[in-house]
C-alpha cells in the first residue's frame, strides 16, 4: 500500500539535509513523494534544489524583505495549512529548527497528520539562544511522531524531555550524506583563489549576531587580515542588510579579504575543502567541516552540536573581538594546535543517515496500515 509523504524545505540548510532523503524516497515503491518549498530563503533555496535536481510540487514563496517573525510565521501557517488540506499526506517530513519547521509542525498537528522530524533532539537548553531556533525545534519535538536523532546525545536530550524511546531513532545526520556525495564531484568554486596561500573561510549571518556582535566580528577579521598579509580571507556575505552593510563598510578594500555573494552549495563545499580553517556561526558548517578535516571556530557562546566540541575539532569563540583574534592566530601560528583540530573526526554520520530514515518510515508506516 502506498503512502503519500510530503517533504518540506524552506531554507538552504533544510534543502541540503533533506535532499538525500527526498531523492532516496523517490526510489521507494511504497512512497508517493511531494515536495513543498516555503522559500523562507528564496534564492539560496533554489540553488540547492537545482543542484540536486529537485522540483517542488508546491511553493509558498513567503520571503519578504526585512519581514519580522510574526509576519513570517503567520504566512507559513496559512500557506502550509492550505497545502496540507489539498495534498492530504499520510506523513509530513521536516528538518531542523527553522520557522518553517515550527509552523509546519503546528499545521500538521492541527490536522492530525503524522510528523517526522529529521535532525531531532538538538538542544542548547537556553530557549533564547540560538533565537528563534531553539524554540522552533523544541516545539517541533513536542509534536513529532518520529524523531530522527543525528547522535546519541540528541537522543538523550529527547529522553530527558519525556519523548518515548520507541519514537526516537539515531540515524546520523543527513548533511554528511549530502556532503560526501558533493565532495566526490570536486566542483570548482569559481572564486579564483590564490595558490600557495592559506584560506580562511568565514560565514556570519545569524540573527542573534546582528548589531554590535557582527561589528565585533568584522573588526576581528580586519585585524587578522592586517596581521597576516599572507593569509587570504574569503567571506561569502549574506544579503541581509544587517550583515551586508557592516561587512562591506568594515572589510571592503582590504587586499587579502575577498567579499563575495553567497555561494551555491557545491562551490561552498569546494571552498571548505580548500580552506585551512573556518570561522562560522552556522550550524551546518559545524557538522560538515570536521568531516573534511577542517577546524571550526564558532562565533557563538553556545552550541546545540556539542559532539564536535567534545572531540576537539570545533571550538566556541563567541563574538568577543580579542578572543576571536587570539584563537584564529593560534591556529595560524601553532602547528600542534592546528593538527589537534584537523583530525578529520566526524561525529555526525557515515553517509547512510537518509537510508536509515527511509527504512524506519517504511516499517512504521506499513505497520500503521
Amino acid at each position: 500500500m502506498t503512502k503519500k509523504v510530503l517533504c518540506i524545505v524552506g531554507t538552504r540548510p533544510e534543502a541540503i539535509k533533506m535532499a538525500p532523503v527526498i531523492l532516496a524516497l523517490k526510489q521507494q515503491p511504497w512512497a508517493v513523494v511531494h515536495v513543498l518549498a516555503t522559500a523562507q530563503h528564496r534564492q539560496m533555496l533554489d540553488q540547492v534544489l537545482n543542484f540536486f535536481g529537485i522540483v517542488p510540487d508546491s511553493d509558498l514563496n513567503v520571503m519578504r524583505p526585512n519581514q519580522d517573525l510574526t509576519e513570517l510565521t503567520a504566512r507559513l501557517l496559512v500557506g502550509a495549512g492550505e497545502v496540507l488540506d489539498r495534498e492530504r499526506p499520510d506523513v509530513v517530513l521536516v528538518q531542523g529548527d527553522t520557522t518553517t519547521v515550527m509552523a509546519v509542525a503546528i499545521a500538521a498537528f492541527y490536522r492530525r497528520i503524522a510528523l517526522g522530524h529529521v535532525e531531532a533532539g538538538l538542544r542548547t537548553g537556553d530557549i533564547r539562544n540560538p533565537f528563534p531556533e531553539e524554540a522552533n525545534r523544541v516545539i517541533a519535538g513536542r509534536l513529532a511522531r518520529w524523531h530522527f536523532a543525528p547522535t546519541e546525545g540528541a537522543k538523550q536530550n529527547l529522553l530527558r524531555e519525556g519523548v518515548s524511546e520507541d519514537r526516537i531513532f539515531v540515524t546520523g545526520n543527513t548533511v554528511i550524506d549530502a556532503l560526501l556525495n558533493t565532495a566526490e564531484r570536486r566542483i570548482d568554486s569559481g572564486l579564483n583563489l590564490p595558490e600557495g596561500r592559506r584560506i580562511v573561510l568565514i560565514t556570519a549571518h545569524r540573527r542573534e549576531n546582528f548589531g554590535e556582535p557582527i561589528r565585533r566580528i568584522c573588526a576581528a577579521l580586519k585585524e587578522l587580515a592586517l596581521r597576516n598579509p599572507d593569509v587570504h580571507l574569503v567571506y561569502p556575505v549574506h544579503p541581509n542588510p544587517n550583515v551586508k552593510e557592516v561587512a562591506e563598510t568594515m572589510l571592503a578594500g582590504l587586499q587579502n579579504v575577498q567579499l563575495c555573494a553567497p555561494l551555491d552549495y557545491a562551490p561552498f563545499v569546494s571552498v571548505m575543502r580548500r580552506s585551512h580553517l573556518i570561522i562560522s556561526d552556522s550550524g551546518g558548517v559545524q557538522e560538515e567541516a570536521p568531516a573534511l578535516g577542517k577546524p571550526v571556530l564558532v562565533l557563538r557562546d553556545e552550541t546545540e552540536r556539542p559532539e564536535a566540541v567534545a572531540e576537539g575539532v570545533v571550538k566556541l569563540v563567541g563574538t568577543d573581538h580579542d578572543y576571536i583574534v587570539s584563537q584564529v592566530q593560534l591556529l595560524l601560528d601553532d602547528a600542534d594546535a592546528y593538527k589537534n583540530m584537523s583530525r578529520g573526526v566526524s561525529p555526525y554520520g557515515d553517509g547512510m543517515a537518509s537510508q536509515r530514515v527511509i527504512e524506519i518510515l517504511a516499517c512504521d508506516t506499513a505497520g500503521r496500515g
